[in-house]
């Protein structure tokens, strides 16, 4: 059984650790700095829990030190500590953020290290890097990679037709922060909320447009290789126009703890939600331009006996699954890993991958 630190009492941190915990192969601490935070986890013969803020460098140091590995679900600004005290302490470590600075801060801590440091192990980035890498390989040379992904509301009631599934503030980032992507086949910067686009996945029509973050380290990986590459998120039509006039009309860009106040007394969080992964790459292979398209819906269900909303579902079961393979030696043990290194069939096979599994469409077409 390998000791197993899991940061972050909220519902991500909760659903990893009661996931992990109901395995029998992990036990788990999971730690946070609210004590009534901490009183809202399941309670588990292989969950613990331990008061600690991590400001605090050496007492997480030494909380770090002889286990196996630290999971990272607190906030995107206090992940970087995380990673500091990990590789002080020795133990692997695995995070969710989707924030490109903090990314680039965890890639040059891994140099040198002796333990595996793996960011972005969640759902976007995470999983849908890993998707659109297997399809990549399916071609002799790309044209396009077009990433697309949303957690929405099955029922959604209101203008925004949205409902909070996620941290207010990883989702104030993705929408103000500069995004990455490959245009004419050079890696630059693009503004977020821009580029709205529209689709129909079963009969259901979505918009589309750029958030920050959800490229990942993919953009590296295919820089050169690719004439476009793009990450947006999914919403419902409608979506993008209001949250703009909050942002740049109201200037609320600008102060962000009146945006963050505004979203979380006045859209109500709900387990009833759908994530939508939409993968889409064109390209060349036998001398044919060919397209290839993963598209995959997961609802709200039961998990470790526990209902969970797909968010919970897919972001922790994209880190179980990492943390999974690492404890297998089916990942590098040491440096900095991407999440392109990993095997969509690994992940799809894996006891907690499989969450991605049913549903899933493959579909081939000529263009």
């Amino acid at each position: 059984m390998k000791d197993i630190i899991v940061i972050g009492a909220g519902k991500i941190g909760g659903a990893i650790a009661l996931m992990l915990a109901d395995t029998g192969d992990y036990k788990v601490t999971v730690t946070d700095r609210s004590a009534e935070q901490l009183a809202k986890v399941d309670k588990h013969p292989a969950i613990s829990t331990s008061q600690l803020d991590i400001a605090d460098q050496a007492q997480l140091v030494k909380t770090l030190s002889g286990k196996f590995a630290v999971l990272s679900a607190a906030p995107f600004n206090l992940t970087g500590l995380i990673a500091e005290a990990a590789k002080s302490a020795g133990v692997h470590y695995l995070d969710l953020t989707e924030d490109v600075a903090t990314t680039k801060k965890v890639e040059q801590l891994a140099k040198g290290a002796d333990v595996a440091f793996i960011p972005q192990c969640g759902l976007a980035p995470g999983f849908i890097s890993i998707v659109a890498n297997d399809l990549a390989k399916h071609f002799d040379s790309l044209d396009s990679v077009r990433m697309r992904v949303g957690a929405l509301p099955q029922y959604p009631s209101n203008a925004l037709n949205y409902n909070l599934t996620w941290s207010t503030d990883g989702l104030i980032n993705e929408y103000i922060e500069p995004c990455e992507a490959i245009v004419e086949g050079k890696l630059i910067t693009v503004p977020a909320m821009e580029e709205r686009e529209e689709f129909s996945l079963d009969g259901v029509t979505y918009e589309a447009f750029n958030t920050s973050g959800g490229l990942g380290t993919l953009a590296k990986t295919l820089d050169g290789k690719v004439r476009t590459m793009n990450y947006r998120t999914i919403r419902y039509p409608g979506h993008q126009a209001i949250i703009k006039a909050l942002l740049n009309d109201l200037n609320l860009k600008n102060r962000r703890d009146v945006l963050k106040d505004l979203f979380e007394n006045a859209l109500p969080a709900t387990m009833q939600d759908v994530v939508v992964i939409f993968v889409t790459v064109c390209g060349w292979k036998d001398g044919r331009y060919l397209q290839e398209t993963y598209a995959n819906k997961v609802y709200a269900g039961v998990v470790a006996g526990k209902k969970m909303s797909a968010i919970q579902i897919t972001t922790a079961a994209g880190i179980a699954t990492v943390l999974d393979l690492l404890a297998d030696g089916k990942l590098p043990q040491k440096g900095f890993v991407r999440q392109e290194e990993i095997t969509l069939d690994d992940v799809l096979n894996n006891r907690f991958g499989r969450a991605y599994n049913p549903e899933a469409l493959r579909l081939k077409e000529a263009v």
